[in-house]
């Protein structure tokens, strides 16, 4: 894989660039790996305790002043039965760094409503070189009612991009 590069600070109109100011050129900002996860296994909660999805990748980042753009569709979203809704979140190791979506299937009490899926996209600064798991989480946000993530075998999935700075 290529070896992440920073771009110059500054250019002027008209000048003339070095051959290594070009390489810098060439490397800056790149995608330099990808990685991904994905699952269509069917999971429910009745709880507000979170629970994993299922849908867990993990990426090495090649420099600690590498970005990870995290891409997240989670699909198969239902709740079943009474008042409450769904509620997911994006986690990096334990740090929750974004939420997906709250309040998803809200509707009136005892009634089954289903949504399609939701997704988020984080650009992240994990700032390590060691091995980093990005997973999501979701819960009933009543804590006494039936969510489903990946109903009937929808699939969800995770994307993560490492991008040069």
């Amino acid at each position: 894989m290529a070896t992440p590069t920073n771009l110059p600070a500054a250019f002027t109109v008209g000048q003339i660039l070095t051959s290594t100011q070009q390489n810098n050129m060439r490397g800056a900002f790149r995608v330099l790996q990808v990685v991904y996860g994905t699952t269509n296994t069917q999971l429910t909660s009745a709880s507000n305790t979170p629970v994993d999805t299922g849908i867990t990748a993990t990426i090495t980042p090649q420099s600690a002043t590498s970005k990870v753009l995290v891409c997240v569709e989670q699909n198969g979203l239902l709740k079943i039965t009474n008042d409450t809704s769904l509620t997911i979140n994006l986690f990096r190791g334990a740090t929750n760094i974004g939420r997906i979506g709250t309040q998803i299937c809200a509707t009136g009490s005892g009634a089954v409503n289903g949504v399609g899926g939701n997704g988020i996209m984080v650009l992240d600064e994990p700032a390590t070189t060691s091995a980093t798991t990005y997973k999501t989480q979701f819960f009933s946000y009543a804590n006494n009612a039936t969510v489903v993530v990946q109903h009937d075998g929808a699939r969800s999935t995770i994307i993560l991009m490492e991008i040069s700075a």
